[in-house]
């Protein structure tokens, strides 16, 4: 629609009819008519002094009713043109009119009456349809205030130009019903009046659920379809482009109320979220202070997609204002019963542009645009709007007596010719409702004349005489072809098209059809769009973004900020082994233990499996510090055995030296089977042969401590010492240690032996192949065997460290037992505190480490002797010194 607004001296409305007036039947009737002509005549002879009229007088004169005739006519009071005033200055002579009056036409509403007048041709051409009988309609412009909205509804009942209620100027009554809207307040205000009467109205406007109302608007039948499945459209496109922050500008009116609660329903259930509710006023000259101050508020959220909901008539000032704030980064999502073609301003160009509209499916009628084609003022004389759009786009000139059209001044001149933004060749959604209304109207009459005809025959070329309430029962129960049930019967139509509003260039005003909704449809499948077709705002490259909180990406989680909105969140990163393979997850997703998650946590990936292998660092590292020592070991063996004589070598026991050499090079060499591929014998061979070294190490150590307490401490007599030290008693400690230490072993490995097991935590992206324990309780049982061993022979070693013996060693053994003691005590919570390849690494270099004390403190002093010092590993020198200290023995 295109409004065009000037202003106009009152003298120049015609505001006194000059057509002839019936006379009402009876003397009241001419009483009161005589009464009013005379002071019809007198405003006349006051005001009317122009009576030639130039073209431009003629385009602002408009009278407020055409007809059209028929046998049988149709009431259609629809909003075409409006007067308002700007400053409101009042007249000199004629109260409540102003000077500066300004008349509006609407032009896209004016499709209205070519739907009337289409559907009512086609149905007087309709052999099979009331035949013999033609409709017509009586058209009335409804005021856009609500104010004088019944004056054209009485005249049309009384059949006379002034209203005089409960008087009938019509001798024959030919009227059936009423056609009203689009606007269900004025459907309502008509239907006060007209189901008085019981006269028959149909709504075209938007459903409305008062108007459905039986106790309050017994004779109103809606003709649109119940928007139940509005809402969820709507919330459906939100979920589909990603759009969670929304903006709501509702009437401040019971259906804005209602929406409000359909639509905050769906929106939770698909977790979008409200960023603000504005309920405007519905009226449009006046807004409220609380709405404006807000504005900037609207202006600076994040919501970039604003919901409008309502219909041209109620808000059509919201629309207006709107569009000169230049809001061009805005996405405004609305229905059908808003026309944002409706006005021309030079900023509500880019506004608008890009906004979506939903419209709900009906019959596309190329009929009705071939009809629309053949459309002009000479066709149809009577129009009163047609010369409006032909004086203005198709420079056609008025006669300056009647201001009727003087000549065709384009033959080809035609109304698709028309910019988009003032008509639109497609049938609106309420154009055709006009449709559907005329055909339920015209078989509901066919209906009753068949009645008639039955029960009463008429004669031939007597017209239908009927009284409009008779028309009830029929409108109750008919319904068209489509199957389309009046208001109580009406299934519900959840199918939707949604339009693609172009506005650019200025002017172009296309609707395009980029999807539709089906609530029936299967889940998934009820919304289909044509994304590549819709055209955003300039602003935007890509798709508009309308959230509180930008999107958690992939490897993120929500979490949720206190006192605000569930659409409104923090993203912090998954913990670790977790990934979110999407945006905006609410919960992290643990990876299987075979798998780990990545560096930016989006995806989890295969580990590698692994062990303390030979090529690694440390497996290489601690391989050759093993055969080093091992080496080494063999050497100093090899070293006592080429000097098996010698007194050092003879000193101290040669056999459990020997026994501990060899001991040694089992526990270096043993550290081999923690290192490389692992398998269950693996793993138990790792725990005896450790074990059983270290036992047979350690008891050695201890018999040669407890070797030399008996040879100078012990009190037993002389004879009993010397079988001692015969009989070697002291070298059975070795297999009776052994021998306890393969108990606990048997022990351990008949309850819970040692398994092969695997570590997917120690290290991240590996699955670390261990032996596991079996038991924790028997490890340790065998560490504290050692322990025990360990401080026995320090105690022994200890108490002997002061004798007096050329080569006497038991300071060296109580040494290297305190060592060994420390190693494995600061094993233990080493052990427990690492993982993986590094706590078998820890064991194996407590093994080494402790081995190596053994061998360094123990047989370092006598290599030294024995390499460096050979002098002193002579009897000679072992006589000698041993004299001296009796000498100062028996002395003190």
């Amino acid at each position: 629609m295109w409004t065009l607004t000037h202003e106009l001296s009152v003298y120049k409305l015609d505001t006194v009819r000059t057509a002839p007036i019936k006379l009402m039947s009876g003397q009241t009737c001419v009483l009161v008519g005589y009464f009013l002509l005379v002071i019809g005549i007198r405003i006349l002879l006051n005001l009317c002094h122009v009576c030639a009229y130039n073209s431009s007088e003629c385009y602002f004169r408009i009278e407020e009713d055409f007809h059209y005739k028929g046998d049988v006519d149709i009431g259609a009071f629809f909003p075409v043109h409006s007067y308002y005033t700007g400053n409101k200055v009042p007249h000199l002579y004629v109260p409540y009119y102003f000077n500066d009056i300004h008349i509006q036409y609407n032009f896209k509403n004016y499709e209205f009456i070519l739907a009337l007048v289409f559907a009512i041709e086609e149905i007087n051409r309709n052999p099979h349809l009331l035949p013999n009988i033609s409709l017509g309609f009586d058209f009335y412009n409804v005021p856009h205030s609500e104010k004088n909205i019944l004056v054209h509804a009485i005249r049309w009942f009384t059949g006379h130009l002034y209203h005089l209620s409960n008087y009938n100027c019509v001798k024959e009554r030919k009227s059936a019903a009423a056609l009203t809207g689009p606007s269900w307040a004025k459907s309502a205000h008509l239907a006060t009046l007209l189901q008085l009467y019981k006269f028959p109205q149909l709504s075209i406007g938007p459903f409305d659920p008062i108007l459905s109302d039986r106790s309050q608007f017994n004779s109103l039948y809606q003709m649109a379809p119940k928007s139940t499945s509005l809402s969820l459209a709507m919330v459906s496109l939100m979920v589909h482009f990603g759009w969670n922050w929304i903006g709501l500008l509702l009437p401040d009116d019971h259906r804005g109320t209602e929406f409000l609660s359909d639509l905050r329903k769906n929106m939770e259930k698909n977790t979008v979220c409200i960023a603000f509710v504005e309920m405007i006023s519905s009226t449009w000259t006046s807004f409220s202070y609380k709405f404006w101050a807000n504005l900037g508020k609207i202006q600076e959220s994040l919501a970039n997609i604003i919901v409008i909901y309502g219909d041209s008539d109620s808000l059509q000032g919201l629309m207006l204002n709107l569009g000169k704030h230049f809001l061009t980064w805005k996405v405004w999502v609305m229905n059908s019963q808003w026309d944002v073609t409706n006005h021309a301003d030079y900023f509500l160009v880019d506004s608008f542009h890009g906004s979506l509209i939903f419209k709900h499916q009906h019959e596309q009628m190329a009929e009705f645009s071939r009809f629309i084609k053949t459309v002009n003022p000479f066709n149809y004389p009577e129009d009163i709007y047609l010369p409006k759009l032909w004086f203005l786009f198709f420079k056609c000139s008025f006669s300056e007596l009647d201001c009727q059209l003087l000549e065709r001044c384009q033959a080809n001149a035609s109304l698709e010719f028309l910019p988009r933004h003032i008509f639109d060749m497609a049938m609106s959604e309420e154009s055709y409702n006009i449709y559907k209304a005329v055909y339920i109207l015209a078989h509901s009459l066919h209906e009753m004349s068949l009645q008639q005809v039955q029960m009463q025959p008429s004669e031939n070329g007597k017209e239908m005489l009927f009284f409009p309430w008779q028309l009830q029962p029929f409108l109750r129960n008919n319904h068209v072809k489509d199957n389309i049930d009046l208001d109580w019967k009406q299934e519900f139509d959840d199918k939707y098209d949604i339009l693609n509003f172009w506005n650019i260039p200025k002017g172009l005003g296309l609707k395009v059809k980029v999807g539709t909704f089906f609530f029936n449809a299967p889940w998934g499948q009820r919304l289909s769009l044509s994304e590549q077709l819709i055209q955003w705002p300039k602003i935007y490259s890509k798709i508009p973004q309308s959230v509180c909180s930008e999107s958690c990406a992939a490897g993120f989680r929500k979490v949720a900020i206190e006192g605000k909105a569930v659409c409104c969140y923090d993203c912090i990163p998954c913990p670790d082994n977790e990934i979110t393979n999407d945006t905006d997850m609410d919960q992290c997703m643990k990876c299987p233990e075979s798998q780990y998650a990545n560096t930016e946590k989006k995806h989890c990936l295969q580990k590698v499996v692994s062990f303390l292998d030979y090529k690694d660092p440390l497996g290489m590292s601690l391989t050759t510090i093993a055969l080093c020592f091992s080496v080494l070991t063999a050497m100093v063996l090899g070293l006592f055995v080429k000097n098996r004589d010698t007194p050092i070598v003879k000193a101290n026991n040669r056999t459990l030296s020997y026994t501990l050499l060899i001991t040694l090079i089992i526990c270096f060499l043993c550290t081999f089977l923690f290192i490389g591929c692992l398998n269950t014998t693996t793993c138990i061979l790792q725990q005896i042969t450790f074990g059983g070294a270290f036992t047979v190490a350690l008891a050695t150590v201890l018999a040669k401590a407890i070797t030399v307490v008996i040879a100078f401490k012990v009190t037993f007599p002389s004879r009993v010492v010397r079988w001692l030290m015969i009989s070697k008693a002291p070298n059975y400690i070795i297999p009776i240690c052994t021998v306890m230490y393969l108990v606990l072993c048997a022990i351990w490995l008949g309850t819970s032996p040692p398994f092969l097991d695997q570590d997917a935590h120690a290290e991240h992206g590996h699955i670390i192949i261990v032996c596991n324990k079996g038991s924790a309780f028997a490890f340790h049982g065998v560490l504290g065997y050692l322990c025990f061993l360990a401080l026995g022979s320090y105690t022994m070693a200890f108490l002997s460290r002061n004798l007096p013996d050329t080569f006497n060693e038991a300071k060296f053994l109580s040494f290297s037992m305190l060592v060994f003691f420390c190693v494995w005590v600061t094993f233990l919570p080493v052990y427990h505190s690492t993982k993986g390849k590094v706590m078998v690494a820890m064991e194996v270099f407590s093994i080494l480490a402790s081995s190596a004390a053994l061998l360094g403190l123990i047989f370092a002093p006598k290599c030294y002797i024995i390499l460096r010092k050979p002098n002193k590993n002579s009897l000679h020198h072992i006589r000698n010194r041993t004299y001296s200290r009796m000498n100062n023995f028996l002395k003190t």
